[in-house]
C-alpha cells in the first residue's frame, strides 16, 4: 500500500486499522461519509476485465459497473456524431478529452471496435478509468483514490503499484462528455486484488440464519476469480500472507474461449457473448455477428461449467496452504460457478463462503479501507 504500510510489507501494517471498520456504519449514505471524513471524498475503482466497478460509499446498489473497454482517439472523432434530443445514459456515451487525446470508455469504446484488453497489464488504461469513474460521479477538486492489482508476484505487485501511483496521483483536468473538470488525487491506495472482498465480508452483519466466521482470528483463503486472473490471497488473523499469496493467469476469459469455440462465428471478448453467458437458464441466447439465427447457450453451458469448476478446484487445491480450513469464493467468476466449487471443496473438507455481493465486494471493500485510513489520519491529527 501506499502512504501508511511500507512498500514490503503492502498489508500488514494496515492490519490494525482494518479491525477498526467495523465501527464505520455499513449504511451512512455517501453525504454523510464525506462530512465524517472532512468532507473528502474517496472513489473506489475495481480495474476488472470484463468492467470497471466503481463506487463513492459502502452501498451495494450503488457500484457502478462499466465495460472495461478503452479506445484512444482524436478528440474529432471521439465528440463527434453526438446529437441526440434528450438526455442518455451517461454509462452507454462515456468519452473524455484529456491531455490532448479522446478516450472512449466502456460501451462506446466497444462500438468503436476496442476490445476488453485480455492479457494486458492492469497498469494501462488504468488512469483513463480513474478519470472516467471520477467524472461518471462528479467529484472534483481534492480526492483519494483506492484500486487493486494482481498479485502475480511480490516483486510485480510492488512495481506496477508505484506505477499505478505515479500515474493516478496529482492534479488533472479534463473534458468529461463536455463539461471541464479539475481534480486533485492526494491519497492512492493499491491493494492486490480480492482483498477488499475479505474486509467486505467482514464488515457484514454476523447474526442472520447462515454463520459466518470471525475472519480476523483464523487463517483464511480468499479466492477471487476473475476475467483475467484467479487471485489467490492468503490471510492469518487478518496479517496479509505475501509469501503464501499468488494470482495466477487463469479466469474467465478461458471459459468464454471454451464457450466461443462451440459457436460458429463467436468472439469470446464479445459483450454481448459474455452477458449472455451470465443470464440465468433459459434466457442464453447469444446471436454472433452476420448468425442468421442466436445459439442456445443453455445447450453447452452445464459441461463446460463442470469441466472448468473442476479445473478451478484443482488449481486452488494445488495452491491452498495446509492450515487454511476456510475460503472466501468471491468475483464474478466465483459467483457463476459457487454452487460447483462449494460441493468440489466439501470433498476436499474445506469451508467455502461465497462473500456477499461478489461482483462488487472488491470495490466496496477498497471503499471501507480509504474510509478506515481517512478516519485514522484525521485522528491521528487530532
Amino acid at each position: 500500500m501506499t502512504d501508511q504500510p511500507s512498500a514490503a510489507t503492502p498489508m500488514n501494517a494496515a492490519a490494525i486499522p482494518l479491525n477498526r471498520a467495523a465501527n464505520i456504519p455499513i449504511n451512512a449514505n455517501s453525504a454523510s461519509t464525506r462530512l465524517n471524513l472532512g468532507g473528502k471524498a474517496i472513489l473506489s475503482v475495481d480495474l476488472g476485465r470484463t468492467s470497471t466497478k466503481t463506487c463513492v460509499n459502502h452501498e451495494a446498489g450503488h457500484v457502478v459497473f462499466v465495460p472495461a473497454n478503452v479506445k484512444k482517439m482524436t478528440i474529432e472523432q471521439v465528440k463527434g456524431g453526438v446529437f441526440e434530443a434528450r438526455a442518455t445514459d451517461p454509462l452507454m456515451d462515456l468519452w473524455m478529452e484529456y491531455q490532448g487525446n479522446g478516450y472512449a470508455v466502456g460501451q462506446l469504446a466497444a462500438d468503436f471496435g476496442a476490445n476488453l484488453g485480455v492479457g494486458q497489464s492492469k497498469v494501462e488504461d488504468a488512469l483513463v478509468k480513474v478519470l472516467a469513474s471520477a467524472g461518471y460521479f462528479k467529484l472534483k477538486d481534492d480526492i483519494s483514490v483506492v484500486l487493486g492489482l494482481p498479485f502475480l508476484s511480490l516483486e510485480q505487485f510492488e512495481r506496477e503499484k508505484a506505477q499505478l501511483t505515479s500515474q493516478v496521483t496529482g492534479p488533472h483536468i479534463l473534458n468529461f462528455r463536455g463539461e471541464s473538470l479539475s481534480l486533485n488525487i492526494s491519497k492512492v491506495w493499491v491493494m492486490p486484488e480480492g482483498y477488499g472482498s475479505l474486509l467486505w465480508s467482514e464488515a457484514q452483519p454476523k447474526t442472520g440464519a447462515v454463520k459466518v466466521p470471525d475472519f480476523t482470528k483464523m487463517s483464511v483463503a480468499i479466492v477471487d476469480i476473475g476475467h483475467q486472473t484467479i487471485d489467490m490471497l492468503m490471510v492469518d488473523n487478518f496479517r496479509f500472507a505475501r509469501g503464501a499469496s499468488q494470482s495466477e493467469e487463469f479466469g474467465m476469459n478461458k471459459f468464454y474461449d471454451m464457450v466461443a469455440a462451440e459457436v460458429d462465428g463467436a468472439d469470446s471478448q464479445s459483450l454481448a457473448l459474455i452477458t449472455a453467458v451470465n443470464k440465468p437458464k433459459g434466457e442464453r441466447f447469444y446471436r454472433p455477428k452476420g448468425a442468421s439465427k442466436p445459439s442456445n447457450l443453455d445447450d453447452l453451458l452445464p459441461n463446460l461449467i463442470e469441466m472448468f469448476s473442476r479445473d478451478i478446484c484443482s488449481r486452488v487445491l494445488a495452491w491452498l496452504p495446509e492450515r487454511v480450513t476456510d475460503v472466501i469464493i468471491t468475483g464474478g467468476g466465483g459467483e457463476f460457478f459457487w454452487e460447483d466449487i462449494q460441493r468440489l471443496l466439501k470433498e476436499a473438507q474445506i469451508n467455502a463462503h461465497l462473500s456477499a455481493n461478489p461482483r462488487q465486494a472488491n470495490a466496496l471493500g477498497q471503499y471501507i479501507y480509504g474510509e478506515v485510513q481517512l478516519s485514522s489520519a484525521r485522528a491521528a491529527r487530532a
